[in-house]
């Protein structure tokens, strides 16, 4: 099982980074795959209902990588932890397969009760750099979260969300793909900067439509 795991991750982190040269590479200087190490560990123990020494194990992997996973939590395959440095994931956060996380990135929750309050992530979700995702609901699979979003609410399957709060982005993509960053494509990534253009845009065709019917009456009134 280690061993699959291992194989798995490292070949998950050669498809997609380009700054992976080998796997070597990857095994010795990637901390997201340290972290992931370091949580499996953990969560062993704690299935096992050892719960200081998991949470002890995890504090560890946390000081030497600066990632922090709770042992409690349910993580999936080939989950790629890019980058890495200030990942959060809480205690009942479930990540599912082909996941990737980049740094500075919370699954965080909004309760103190000890009950389901950090999201579950679908699989071959993105989650670019700096973002949050807040509460007990389903970021769906194929879903893609932009950096520095705020997700306080489900996202659909195969939904692209920017913003604060994040919003979803109207967009057509082919599938499968890979976003970095969970950022879509094109020239307007900003739902709330597309809806501005948009009546900007609107506006401009009033005011030429205007000019045009004022242009006519001009023209009928006698000379």
């Amino acid at each position: 099982m280690a061993f699959m795991f291992l194989r798995e991750s490292l070949k998950a982190y050669r498809d997609r980074d380009p700054a992976a040269r080998s796997s070597v590479e990857v095994l010795l200087c990637y901390p997201g795959l340290h972290a992931q190490v370091w949580y499996r560990l953990a969560h062993a123990l704690w299935r096992r209902n050892l719960r200081l020494p998991a949470r002890l194990l995890s504090h560890l992997g946390r000081m030497l990588t600066g990632i922090e996973i709770h042992p409690a939590a349910r993580i999936g395959r080939r989950l790629v932890i890019d980058h890495g440095e200030g990942v959060v994931i809480g205690e009942t956060a479930e990540v599912g397969d082909d996941v990737t996380l980049y740094q500075q990135v919370t699954l965080g929750g909004t309760s103190l009760a000890q009950a389901k309050r950090h999201p579950t992530i679908g699989n071959n979700v993105i989650i670019g750099a700096g973002a949050k995702v807040l509460g007990p609901f389903k970021v769906g699979d194929g879903a893609r979260v932009g950096a520095n979003a705020v997700v306080l609410a489900e996202v659909p399957a195969g939904t692209t969300v920017v913003g604060i709060p994040a919003r979803p982005v109207e967009r057509s993509r082919p599938a499968p793909t890979f976003d970095p960053y969970g950022m879509p494509g094109g020239d307007c990534p900003d739902p709330l900067e597309c809806e501005i253009e948009r009546l900007r845009t609107e506006l401009s065709e009033l005011e030429a439509r205007l000019a045009k019917l004022a242009d006519a009456r001009l023209e009928r009134q006698p000379g």
